[in-house]
Formats: C-alpha cells, structure tokens, sequence
C-alpha cells in the first residue's frame, strides 16, 4: 500500500516537474491559487464512505474547473497538494499515522496524474484556457478529457483494490461514476462564470452548488445506508436459509447427517455401486445399554454420549464416505468403493475407539460400547435388503455379547 502510493506521488511530482515551464501561475495569479486551493479542501471535504471504494467526494468540480482557468500543469500541482493536506485531519479521529500517509500519498499521486492526463486531451483537442465560453469544439474537448480523467481514477483505483486483495467488481459503481462525470460537468460552469469575472453570479452559483452538492451527499449517504440494510438483510436471510438447509439435512443434537439424507445418498451410491459393479459396503451402529446409560447417569449425559460417539465416528472416516444419525442411539456408515474386509476392519477401529474413550470424564463410571452390523452389497439391488441385511448383522453382535463387529460373512458362517 505505502509502496503503491509513494510510487504514483513520486511519478506525479516528476511528470509536474518536466512540465512546469508550461505553467502560467505569476506572482500576480495568487489569489486564483488560493481560491483554486480552498475550493479544492472545499470539495473534498464534502463527500461520502463507499464500502469498496473507501472517501468518494466531488473534488471533480474543483479539478475540471482548475483546468479550464489555470490549465492543466497548476491544476495537477493545486489539486494535488489539496489532496495531500486533506487526509491529515484523520489523526483527531483515531486513525493511525501510517494509513494517514498512504491516503495522503495516493490520493494526491493519483488526482495530479488524472488532471495532467485529462488536461493534456483537453489542449490537444484545441480546448482553450481560460474557458470564456463555450462551444461545440471545446465542449467535445472538455469531454474527452473527464472521460480520460475518469478512466485514469478508475485505473488507478481498482490497481489499488487488487493490492488490497478485494474484489475489482465491487470497486464499479454507476452511481459515483455518474456522480462525478455530473460534478465535472458543474466545474465547467463555475470556470466559465470565474473567467468573466461576474463576481455576482460567481458567488450565486458557488451557493447553489454548495446546497447541491451536500444534498447529493445526503443523498449518497441515505443510498449507503439503504445498501448496507439491504445487504445485512440479505446476508440475513442467506444465513437463515443455510440454516434451514442444514435443519433438513442434519440431526441437531450430533450435528451428523440425518436420516433423510442419509437415505438419499445410500440410494444413489448403491445404484452407482451396481451400475459399476463396484463393492459398496453399509454399516449399523448401536450404542449398547443406552437406556441404562440414560436411567442410571441421566439423559444429559445420554445426549453427551451420542455427540461424542457422533465426533469419534465422523474423524474415523473419509469424506466420500457418509457417517449419520439414523435414529435414537444408531448410527449409519456408508463406506463408498469399500469391500466388506475392509469396511470390518475400519468398522473394528471404530468399535475399539469407542471402547477406549475416556467416558469417566463425562460421568463417574460410564462406560459406552458399540455393536455394528456390517452388509456389503452383493446380489442386493435395493436399499431395503442391503439394510436389512446389516440390521440382522447388528442384531447377532447383541446377542453374540455386544461391543462387537458382526458382517454378512461372519453372520452366515456362524463366527462372532
């Protein structure tokens, strides 16, 4: 950031530099720069925060009017160093020494090369200076250059985004772009009054401005406030609709996968599985004695049983495999791609990792064990027989003596 701004103040000082012969300010011209000056602090002062952009103001006014009476060299110098005051005011606020600084040194580097730029297509188009009235040519002269004022400002700042690492997206705005193309149409108006001297209407025109300008301020800042609204409100209802997406498919108390999705994803692998001919293999978990864990400890230790149970099962699988809640104290595991040795094995350190958690911790003499019943798809096509296959499976581990692994295999042969 400092860096950035350093190098655009130090190539604004060197291009105002090789082009000071060009500068028309006399000792006699002080009071132009002075008014040109203050007009400059007036303009930046009134503004508004954009959220992406950062200050928006209407210094256009000042730096297109200060072309077209001064030309472009003083103009670039003027408004450049009303820019480099106008950010020091900051300290009183709070705001640190170093963000002062870059603000400073950015903003002055960038308003002084966009007047050089635009100001260099005005006198290349023919446009005169000072501006005493104003004809088709330097109409066209005077539009030509905000348009490249403006696109050296948008360059300028969406360069300064990406150093930030924000969205360049978000740096576009219509409304300020319009903003300030309308307030470098108002600059010609106060340049041509200024060049004939009619003192009367000048001061006329700078009242109707100064009204204009803090009720477009208003306005702007009523437009901000309308947006953050709208986007706290939308990101608002964007939460709460995650939430709702996440009550359809999760179970509340263990935060795993509910039954409903869990359905939904067993359907679509198996079908995959037997499309492919791929091993697929479906796990039943059961916490053993979980109404005795319930009556004798309480059912808020039976709830912190379940969530524990629920983290152990979900940090022993992988992400393409499916870990749910599938009602009261059981659990579903889907193992993708897995055959029934492996599913039994990963299965087996699951059981044993349960086994050997610390449920002292939870309560004085808890101990949790877990029974599973293991399917791997063989001849099933459906999600009921794979299901209910692995329930006959977990219902031999309970009666084989719990805290055991049970597969189709085992359950067939008659081994425990």
């Amino acid at each position: 950031m400092f860096l950035y701004g350093a190098a655009l103040f130090v190539a604004a000082a060197a291009a105002i530099a090789h082009h000071w012969p060009a500068s028309g300010v006399e000792l006699s011209d002080w009071h132009r720069v002075g008014f040109f000056l203050l007009f400059g602090l007036f303009t930046i002062s009134i503004g508004y925060t954009q959220p992406a952009l950062g200050y928006v103001s209407f210094d256009r006014v000042a730096q297109v009017s200060s072309i077209l009476v001064l030309g472009p060299v003083d103009a670039a110098w003027i408004n450049g160093l009303a820019s480099l005051v106008y950010p020091w005011h900051r300290l009183r606020n709070g705001v640190p020494l170093h963000s002062v600084i870059n603000a400073s040194l950015t903003n002055a580097g960038l308003m002084a090369l966009m007047i050089l730029a635009g100001g260099a297509a005005y006198l290349g188009l023919g446009g005169p200076v000072p501006l005493a009235q104003l004809s088709l040519a330097s109409f066209a002269a005077v539009l030509v250059a905000m348009l490249v004022m403006q696109l050296v400002n948008e360059a300028g700042m969406m360069a300064l985004v990406r150093i930030r690492g924000d969205s360049v997206r978000d740096s576009l705005s219509v409304f300020d772009t319009l903003t300030e193309l309308t307030a470098g149409l108002i600059g010609v108006v106060v340049a041509i009054i200024w060049t004939r001297m009619e003192i009367g209407v000048l001061m006329l025109v700078l009242a109707v401005l100064v009204a204009g300008m803090l009720a477009l301020k208003r306005f702007a800042e009523m437009r901000m406030r309308l947006e953050r609204l709208v986007g706290e409100r939308t990101a608002a209802l964007q939460e709460k609709t995650r939430q709702l997406e996440r009550l359809a498919t999760h179970d509340t108390l263990t935060g795993l996968y509910n039954r409903r999705h869990a359905d939904g994803f067993l359907a679509r692998e198996l079908d995959r599985a037997v499309a492919h001919d791929h091993p697929f293999s479906v796990a039943l978990a059961d916490v053993d004695r979980f109404k005795q864990i319930n009556d004798g400890h309480s059912h808020g230790v039976g709830d912190r049983v379940l969530e524990r149970v629920a983290e152990i099962l979900a940090g022993h699988v992988r992400d393409t495999d499916l870990v749910a809640r599938y009602g009261g104290e059981e659990f579903l595991m889907c193992f993708v791609g897995t055959d029934e040795l492996a599913a039994t094995e990963r299965c087996d350190r699951l059981r044993s990792a349960v086994e050997r958690e610390g449920w002292s911790r939870i309560s004085p003499g808890l101990q949790v064990t877990l029974s599973i019943g293991i399917a791997t798809r063989h001849s099933e096509t459906t999600t009921v027989a794979l299901l209910h296959r692995a329930d006959e499976c977990l219902y031999r581990a309970k009666n084989q003596g719990r805290n055991r692994v049970v597969s189709r295999r085992a359950a067939d042969s008659g081994v425990a």
